[in-house]
């Protein structure tokens, strides 16, 4: 009789190690692809965007940026950078990889903080990272559109 109950309790302790495995694999993993999220509107002639790359379930590149209608690329324009750092402390290639570089380290959508200066796209880039987070836990790689605030 003792002998059953071991072997009771172990295959409990077993279905209980695979359930609960199995809970968070659903709940947290994220799907190997490219995901990409943008704003939904220009703003001040800009569109913001990020894409990753998840590989292994973990986060492995985060670019963001902006692009004009022809695809300029906001990092890209010299004469943009000088006149945001000399108005906000910042400019669009130090704060587009700062928020990038958080993402990445936390493999996290929360607790991004915010820099000074370009509030505003740290605003954009917490709701498009949500969305993308939303997006490789189901393995959607469907273009992401988070709508502009007017």
């Amino acid at each position: 009789m003792k002998r059953g109950k071991y072997i009771f309790i172990i295959l409990l302790a077993f279905m209980l190690v695979f359930f609960i495995n199995g809970c968070k694999k659903g709940e947290h993993s994220l799907q190997d692809g490219y995901y990409t999220a943008e704003m939904s509107e220009y703003s001040k002639g800009w569109k913001e965007f990020v894409t990753i790359r998840i590989s292994n379930g973990k986060i492995v590149t985060v670019e963001y940026n902006a692009r004009n209608a022809s695809g300029f690329i906001k990092s890209w324009d010299i004469a943009y950078m000088r006149n945001m750092d000399s108005k906000k402390g910042t400019y669009p290639n130090h704060y587009t990889r700062a928020y990038a570089a958080s993402f990445l380290a936390a493999q996290s959508d929360q607790g991004i903080d915010t820099v000074s200066g370009a509030s505003v796209s740290g605003g954009n880039f917490q709701k498009m990272t949500s969305l993308l987070m939303e997006k490789a836990r189901k393995g959607d790689t469907s273009l992401g559109i988070v709508e502009s605030e007017q």
